[in-house]
């Protein structure tokens, strides 16, 4: 059945898709991806092109807008906007420790869940493009690892394309892991850089709470281990507009006085486990270096052992001196399995991902050599989460691809000024500019 309802300016329509789990077998066993469609109030009659936004991730299900929100408001203006939920995630067939049981045990589970990554993601969108839009193609809007799905689906299935738009999201065609992580704690490190330098009476409360946590067994309400090394990586925040701010008012109140003496306080705990908790996205925690594996290369915790090259993010060397507790970033660990309850359940699957060899390529160089869809990128200037000269050595494969690079925005300027931002990428990918 159909359902749809209002908000201001917007009618909602849930969609429900039934395609299968593996596309090489479509006789197969069969999961069910959800969508909401969205059209603006005055053009719900109107015969629209389609616009299908691919989320950042991986792991997240499309976002929740209220009315005409961030980007949604511009793309409305022309399209009919499908927000779909990536297999796996929102109210598509869920895939976390309460549902993966289902599949066996964890060598079950980890040859399930390679069927997860961009490949299947852009077969799916090519399953369910000719019942949405009657077989003509769409454009398609790729925020982070939704433009790594972009980029496969160039790679791939040009033909179901009027147009590509991508942010923050342009991935390395050919680097491993490895190549990513290495270029990525640099990068880390400058942001953490700028947040003392903005924050510097962080620098004292970070190292404090560091001490604590290296003296303290501390187990969050939730039952999630806060270590030392979970608590830097709260770093990630440092790769949004606003993150330094918020990461900021969380260190202000980390500790309160008690009978037993300092301890930190059940406001930061509370904060924290919010934070830190894959319960509500744990496809990010399994997959997550998973999909840059393209070859009969492990990934084998790649941001693990890259991090042993950069000592200057050692809590308890920092501690010994006087040196800053640096944060860290965007990456997961083996420890994340042990200190996420969430998580813990599913630590020997995230080890059989981790040794897992027989990657199926993502990118094909010649096909974007020679692509014909009309692309554009925004590339954020120091991105935290996706390397700038790798996005850029990727945009110079895709033929006829126009990059807007820029340093106004973080990694979720799409977010933070989506109207602006999809309104200069449209104007691109149209030669208006």
């Amino acid at each position: 059945m159909t359902v749809s309802c209002r908000q201001p300016g917007v009618v909602l329509t849930d969609r429900f898709f039934t395609v299968p789990l593996d596309h090489d077998d479509p006789a197969g066993e069969t999961i069910e991806l959800y969508a909401r469609e969205v059209v603006a109030s005055d053009k719900a009659g109107q015969d629209l092109p389609w616009l299908v936004y691919l989320q950042g991730g991986p792991g997240f299900g499309a976002n929740r807008f209220i009315g005409k929100q961030a980007w949604l408001g511009r793309a409305l203006q022309d399209y009919r906007v499908l927000l779909l939920d990536q297999r796996g995630t929102g109210r598509s067939t869920p895939a976390n420790r309460q549902t993966l049981p289902l599949r066996g045990g964890p060598a079950e589970q980890a040859d399930y869940l390679t069927l997860f990554r961009a490949d299947s993601i852009v077969r799916d969108c090519e399953a369910i493009r000719p019942e949405v839009t009657g077989g003509a193609p769409w454009t398609v809007l790729g925020q982070s690892f939704g433009g790594f799905c972009t980029v496969h689906y160039l790679s791939t299935h040009p033909e179901g394309l009027a147009a590509a738009l991508i942010t923050g999201g342009l991935p390395s065609l050919d680097a491993h892991a490895d190549d990513v992580y290495r270029a990525a704690y640099p990068r880390i490190e400058r942001k953490v850089a700028a947040h003392y330098a903005r924050y510097p009476q962080d620098v004292d409360r970070v190292r404090r709470i560091a001490d604590h946590l290296l003296t303290h067994d501390v187990v969050l309400p939730n039952g999630y281990r806060l270590t030392v090394e979970a608590f830097q990586s709260l770093g990630i925040m440092l790769g949004n507009g606003d993150g330094s701010h918020r990461l900021h008012f969380l260190l202000e109140h980390a500790f309160v006085r008690t009978p037993r003496g300092p301890e930190l306080s059940d406001a930061f705990q509370e904060q924290v486990q919010g934070l830190l908790s894959y319960a509500a996205h744990p496809l990010y925690a399994l997959l997550h270096e998973a999909i840059y594996a393209q070859d009969d290369r492990p990934t084998a915790w790649s941001a693990e052992r890259v991090r042993a090259r950069f000592p200057q993010f050692d809590a308890a060397k920092a501690l010994a001196g006087d040196s800053p507790v640096l944060f860290t970033g965007e990456s997961v660990h083996p420890w994340t399995f042990d200190c996420d309850p969430a998580l813990r359940p599913l630590r020997e699957t995230a080890e059989l991902l981790a040794a897992r060899t027989d990657w199926r390529p993502l990118y094909d160089r010649a096909r974007l050599a020679a692509n014909e869809v009309p692309v554009a990128a925004a590339v954020y200037h120091d991105d935290m989460y996706v390397d700038t000269a790798h996005a850029l050595d990727t945009a110079r494969a895709i033929r006829g691809l126009r990059t807007w690079v820029t340093d106004e925005f973080e990694h979720d300027g799409v977010r933070a000024g989506g109207p602006r931002v999809l309104d200069r990428l449209l104007a691109l990918v149209r030669d208006e500019v």
